[in-house]
């Protein structure tokens, strides 16, 4: 399914700015950054809580705040992108 991750930290101290750094580093290694503190995430419902469990251990939840959508497997035709940077298909294998 694929599951939209958005993440807002409160980045006014040292600490905030490193949370932001380690939140921004754990989504990528989960999905494809879309905008600066959003992710596009082909993930199974198991990996998903996995991800939240990790995400929610390096959030101060006092002033930052997560949000996962689930789009699910039919998320194609619920996502229109208009602009420049058009994503790619991250159900596609990636060759570098």
């Amino acid at each position: 399914m694929l599951v939209l991750i958005t993440y807002d930290v409160n980045t006014q101290t040292a600490a905030g700015r490193k949370r932001l750094r380690k939140v921004a580093k754990e989504c990528t290694n989960y999905g494809q950054r879309v905008q600066n503190s959003v992710f596009e995430c082909q993930m199974d419902a198991t990996k998903c809580r996995q991800v939240k469990d990790i995400l929610e251990k390096i959030i101060d939840k006092e002033v930052d705040s997560l949000r996962f959508y689930y789009l699910g497997n039919n998320y194609k035709n619920k996502v229109e992108h208009i602009g420049a940077h058009p994503g790619f298909d991250v159900t596609e294998t990636l060759i570098l």
